[in-house]
C-alpha cells in the first residue's frame, strides 16, 4: 500500500484550502478505531473529512460518509462535544517536509483557534490528539507511555510536543545542478535507494515515479548514469519542487498505485479528493476482506475436520452395533446347549440352528455358561441401547456438518477481491457464524441496511437475467424474498452451493437455452465446479420451503426436476466479463 507522502499530503490540503475552509463541522463519527469522519459544511458544499491514523493508511481527505450506526467510541464523543458549534477554520504544517498537520477549530474565521487537533501520519506510530488553546492534550487517539517510548510520551493532561524533527538534508528548488548531483553520487548504488539516502523528504514511490518520469531505471546505478541521463533527472526533481511550490499538482492513478504530479499516468482523475478516497477504501478493504477470508476459511476447515471425525466415530459405533444380533443368537445358542459345557472351557463349537453349520463361542473359563450367556445378553442389550442413542446424534452431527459445508462453499466461492460487495458479503458470512455461536463477537455489530442484497447477477444470451446469492443470508432473501411464482429455482442436487434464480416474466416458460445456462451457473457457483458435469435440480420457488428451526441457508424442495449443469462452460462465460460487470 503507497503511504501519503508529504508530496501528496501537500496536494491534498492545498485542495482542502482551496474549497473547504472555512467550513462548519456538524458532525463527528468514528467509524473503526483508526479512522474519524467530521461533518462539514461550507457555503457551496458538504462533506466528509476523514482522519485517519492506521498504521499503513494515515491520511485525511475529503471522502464518502461513514455507514449509519451507534459510534460507541468515546474518542469521537469528545470531539464530538468540544466541536460542537465551531468551524475548521485553518490546516497548516506544523513545520515544512514535516507530515505533522495543526486542525484549528474556532467560533469564526478570525477568532484565534479554540482547539487543535494534530494528525500526525507516521506510519505505525500515527496518531491524532486534541489540544485545548493552551496546548494541553484533552484525548488522543493512541496514548504513548513511557514503557511504550523513551522519546515522545502523550498523555492526557501533558503539553503537546510536535514530533522529532526531521534529521537530514532536505530537497531545495535553488539548489544548483553540480551541487545535487555531487550529493546524490556521492556512494554509489541504485538510484532508487541513493536519493532517498541523499535527502529526507523523499518517500519510495515518489522515488521510482521521479526516475521513471525521467526514463530510467531504479536498479540503475548511478556510477552508469551518462550525463544527458543525469540531467533528465535533475529536471524531473525540478519540475517536483516547483510543483509543490506552486501548489500544481496533476493527479492519477499509475501501474503501481498513484501520483500526484502527473508522472506515469495511466488514469488521470479530476480530483485528488477523490483519488486519495478511492485508493484507500479500496486497498484498506483488499486487507480487510484477505484477512476475514484467512480467519474464517480456518475456523471453518477446523470446525468441518473436528465434525467429519466426531460423524466417523459414530459411523463405528454404529456399524458395531450391527453386531448385536449376533451375541442374542450366541446366547440363545449356549442355552439351548447347556449339557455340553464343561468346566474350565474357554470355547465351545456348537450347531447354528437354522443351517446347522458349527459355531465356535468364546468362553469365560471363570464362569458357569449361564453367566457366559448373561454376558453375551448384556453385550446385545449395550448395542442396541448404542443405537438408540446413537442415531440421533449422528442425524444432529450430519446436519451440522452439512450447514457448514455450504457456508464453506460460500467463503471459498469468494476467494478474491474485487468490489465492496465481496466484503461486505463476507461479514455477513462472518456475522451469520457469531448469531450461530462459532465465532465470538469482538467487532462493533454493524447496521444492516434496508436495500435489497447485492446478489450476482447475470445475462443470458437471450437477455434473461440470472440471480445467485452469495451467501446464506442472500440466499434465504432470493429465494424467500425475491422470486415470484413466475421465476425458477435452482440448486446443485445434495452438493453445497448458492440458491440460483432464473428470473422469467409472468406467463413465460424457460427455454433449454436458459435453462442450461442457468444451471452451468448454479454449478459453478457450488462445491462441484471443478467437475465435468454437476447434477442440478429446478423447481418453482413456492415449492422451497426452509423446515423450522433449521439453520441459515438450509431448504427442502419438492416437485424438483434434474438437469446436468457443466460448470466449465459457466468459467468461460464469467472469464469474459470484466470485474465490475460480475458483480453488477
Amino acid at each position: 500500500m503507497q503511504p501519503v507522502d508529504i508530496t501528496t499530503l501537500t496536494a491534498i490540503c492545498a485542495n482542502l484550502h482551496s474549497n473547504w475552509l472555512p467550513a462548519r463541522c456538524e458532525q463527528v463519527v468514528q467509524r473503526d478505531r483508526n479512522t474519524v469522519c467530521l461533518g462539514l459544511r461550507t457555503l457551496e458544499r458538504r462533506g466528509w473529512l476523514t482522519l485517519s491514523w492506521h498504521p499503513q493508511a494515515a491520511r485525511l481527505n475529503i471522502g464518502a460518509a461513514p455507514p449509519k450506526g451507534p459510534d460507541t467510541f468515546t474518542f469521537s464523543q469528545q470531539l464530538k462535544h468540544q466541536f460542537n458549534g465551531l468551524a475548521l477554520t485553518k490546516i497548516r504544517f506544523l513545520s515544512p517536509w514535516e507530515r505533522a498537520l495543526d486542525l484549528q477549530f474556532a467560533r469564526r474565521p478570525d477568532d484565534p483557534p479554540q482547539w487543535h487537533l494534530y494528525l500526525e501520519i507516521m506510519g505505525k506510530y500515527s496518531n491524532l490528539l486534541l489540544t485545548n488553546a493552551q496546548q494541553e492534550i484533552v484525548t488522543a487517539a493512541r496514548q504513548v507511555s513511557e514503557q511504550q517510548s523513551s522519546i515522545r510520551t502523550i498523555r492526557t493532561g501533558d503539553r503537546y510536543t510536535p514530533p522529532p524533527a526531521i534529521v537530514g538534508t532536505l530537497p531545495d528548488l535553488n539548489e544548483p545542478f553540480h551541487s545535487w548531483q555531487e550529493r546524490v553520487s556521492l556512494v554509489p548504488g541504485p538510484l532508487n535507494k541513493v536519493l532517498i539516502k541523499a535527502y529526507s523528504g523523499l518517500s519510495s514511490a515518489l522515488a521510482k515515479q521521479l526516475i521513471a518520469a525521467a526514463n530510467l531505471s531504479p536498479g540503475q546505478s548511478t556510477d552508469d548514469l551518462a550525463d544527458a541521463d543525469w540531467q533528465r533527472l535533475f529536471e524531473q526533481w525540478q519540475h517536483w519542487l516547483r510543483c509543490l511550490h506552486q501548489k500544481s499538482f496533476t493527479p492519477g492513478y499509475t501501474a503501481q498505485g498513484y501520483t500526484v504530479l502527473g508522472w506515469t499516468i495511466q488514469t488521470p482523475v479530476d480530483d485528488i479528493q477523490t483519488l486519495i478516497d478511492h485508493y484507500y477504501s479500496q486497498e484498506l478493504n483488499q486487507q480487510a476482506f484477505q484477512q476475514l477470508h484467512h480467519r474464517l476459511s480456518q475456523k471453518l476447515r477446523g470446525l468441518t475436520t473436528k465434525l467429519s471425525h466426531k460423524a466417523s466415530g459414530f459411523h463405528q459405533r454404529l456399524a458395531d452395533s450391527d453386531q448385536a444380533d449376533s451375541y442374542r443368537v450366541k446366547a440363545d445358542l449356549l442355552m439351548a446347549y447347556l449339557h455340553e459345557w464343561q468346566p474350565g472351557m474357554t470355547q465351545i463349537q456348537l450347531k447354528d440352528f437354522e443351517s446347522g453349520t458349527p459355531v465356535t463361542l468364546q468362553l469365560n473359563p471363570e464362569k458357569n455358561a449361564v453367566q457366559n450367556a448373561q454376558t453375551l445378553y448384556k453385550r446385545h442389550q449395550k448395542l442396541r441401547r448404542t443405537r438408540d442413542a446413537v442415531s440421533p446424534l449422528l442425524a444432529e452431527v450430519q446436519a451440522e456438518l452439512t450447514y457448514l459445508e455450504q457456508v464453506q462453499q460460500d467463503v471459498e466461492q469468494l476467494g478474491r477481491y474485487r468490489s465492496p460487495a465481496d466484503l461486505e458479503a463476507l461479514q455477513e458470512i462472518r456475522d451469520e457464524l457469531v448469531q450461530q455461536g462459532y465465532l465470538s463477537d469482538p467487532y462493533q455489530r454493524r447496521s444492516r441496511s434496508s436495500s435489497q442484497p447485492n446478489f450476482y447477477r447475470f445475462s443470458a444470451p437471450s437477455g434473461t437475467q440470472v440471480w445467485i446469492g452469495r451467501n446464506n443470508n442472500q440466499n434465504e432473501a432470493l429465494s424467500f424474498g425475491t422470486a415470484n411464482d413466475y421465476d425458477l429455482w435452482l440448486h446443485t442436487q445434495e452438493i453445497p452451493g448458492s440458491h440460483v434464480l432464473l428470473r422469467l416474466a409472468p406467463g413465460a416458460e424457460a427455454s433449454d437455452e436458459e435453462l442450461a445456462f442457468a444451471a452451468n451457473l448454479a454449478a459453478w457457483f457450488s462445491r462441484a465446479r471443478h467437475a465435468e458435469q454437476v447434477p442440478v435440480v429446478y423447481t418453482r420457488p413456492k415449492h422451497v420451503y426452509k423446515p423450522k428451526g433449521a439453520r441459515p441457508g438450509m431448504v427442502i424442495y419438492k416437485h424438483e426436476q434434474v438437469v446436468w449443469g457443466q460448470p466449465q462452460l459457466a468459467k468461460m462465460y464469467l472469464d469474459s466479463l470484466s470485474p465490475s460487470s460480475q458483480d453488477s
